[in-house]
């Protein structure tokens, strides 16, 4: 527990600096712009400036002037003169300081103080709750990243850009991306059809891959992972909720080596097999920046909990989640439906705080058989569709819907649809990926025939 004795210790204040703001700005009100830019009348420890603060607010919402007489005459008309020193205490305001000159100063004092009595307070929040056994352990550390990310928030100094300043930046972009002649200005799938509809995975992008079960959403997930982490040095962090890492490992060896999948759960490989196996997994180990979660049942809060550890230590660029069904919900009472809303929710948000392109796969409902499915089809709730800036199927016709695990390993290949339904950034269209069983793994076509 803290220790009792912080209880007598007076919060982090700086009355100086508090009357100096204040005082700078009846000296230059034009100043107080330069104060909001820090501060709000709770930042002020003292009431007494509180007020004088909110008083020049309103002052200053009318287009009034803001000075010594009108302060004191706003603060006689909201009854609050009094608790507010007095006029003979706003008038001193003026000697505490000489000049304007220096109120950014003054007011990151007082800006930092308040931030200080925010920790105290939410520190005592979060023990306090630490301390309640009707909290779960997850609700409680989601509640403190939460609170500790507010507190960052507030103490953020907003600005604007002029367009002369944007039109130069974008300029400036455009002849860098006509130099390196990208394909795409987000992150690549690796696919190049799929790339030039999409730009790539663009960053706070909240992506959706959907498909009935065992048409390839995982295989195409991996695929895209090793394109991304061994073919462009992208960092990627990779939450499997269905299947182990040894599971997800064996798979990309299969599709990285060419080696039947089978051959590798059996054991019964060929000296060839085994040796381009091994040229595979030390090509994986030294050249593959990607992270790998496998928690079972991994709830929400977990999640998001674990995702932003990746990114802190490991910078990661993209994340895939395998699947958004499989989550849970910390609210157990409310129907699936608004569990999977809210989880929704959760995942655009994570990808707009991390500043990174979060790719959630996500089945469709059964019912849909051949026909080609649509944004409605998404299982569990329809939030999905809303909250996704970039919608994917996968699609295979009657005749090839067979598991994707090497049902028929002598095929070279399945030609999979991808239907791109929904892109807030874009056109949507369809593409043709193949996809090889025997290797749990998608190709560009072109490059499969070739």
């Amino acid at each position: 527990m803290a220790d009792s004795g912080l209880r007598d210790k007076v919060p982090p204040s700086n009355l100086e600096a508090e009357k100096a703001t204040l005082g700078a700005v009846f000296i230059n009100s034009s100043s107080l712009l330069t104060v909001l830019d820090y501060l709000r009348p709770d930042d002020f420890y003292k009431n007494a400036h509180k007020k004088i603060f909110q008083a020049m607010l309103n002052l200053d919402s009318r287009n009034e002037n803001v000075d010594i007489l009108t302060v004191n005459q706003e603060l006689k008309n909201s009854g609050d003169l009094d608790s507010a020193g007095g006029a003979a205490y706003v008038a001193s305001l003026t000697s505490e300081v000489p000049t304007s000159a220096n109120v950014e100063y003054y007011a990151k004092i007082v800006q930092e103080a308040s931030v200080r009595r925010s920790l105290i307070n939410t520190a005592s929040e979060i023990i306090s709750g630490a301390f309640d056994d009707t909290n779960g352990t997850g609700q409680v550390i989601e509640d403190a990243e939460r609170k500790i990310f507010e507190i960052t928030e507030k103490s953020h100094v907003g600005s604007y850009r002029s367009v002369r300043e944007l039109v130069s930046d974008a300029v400036s972009s455009i002849e860098k991306r006509m130099m390196a002649k990208a394909d795409c200005i987000g992150v690549p799938s690796g696919y190049t059809d799929l790339d030039s509809l999409t730009n790539g995975f663009q960053p706070s992008d909240f992506v959706v891959i959907g498909a009935r079960p065992s048409v390839g959403k995982t295989a195409l997930a991996l695929s895209m992972a090793a394109n991304m982490a061994i073919r462009k040095n992208i960092k990627v962090g990779f939450f499997s909720l269905e299947q182990d890492a040894n599971s997800i490992m064996q798979r990309l060896l299969a599709g990285e080596s060419r080696v039947n999948s089978r051959s590798i759960r059996s054991g019964f490989l060929s000296e060839i097999q085994l040796e381009k196996l091994m040229d595979s997994a030390n090509r994986i180990y030294e050249n593959m920046p990607l992270f790998i979660c496998d928690t079972p049942g991994m709830r929400l809060l977990d999640l998001r909990t674990e995702a932003r550890r990746m990114k802190s230590k490991e910078d990661i660029d993209v994340i895939f989640i395998d699947y958004i069904g499989l989550i849970g919900s910390e609210n157990k009472l409310i129907p699936r439906h608004e569990q999977v809303a809210e989880i929704s929710r959760s995942l655009k948000e994570l990808a707009r705080e991390l500043k990174i392109p979060v790719i959630v796969l996500s089945q469709v409902k059964r019912e849909v058989g051949s026909d080609k499915p649509t944004l409605a089809d998404l299982r569990e709730s329809g939030s999905i569709e809303q909250d996704a800036d970039l919608v994917m199927f996968l699609h295979r016709g009657k005749q090839n819907d067979k598991d994707d695990d090497g049902a028929d390993p002598d095929r070279l290949g399945k030609e999979i649809d991808v239907i791109v339904a929904k892109n807030r950034n874009g056109p949507v269209g369809e593409i043709k990926l193949m996809f090889l069983p025997a290797y749990t793994r998608f190709e560009s076509v072109s490059r499969d025939k070739e």
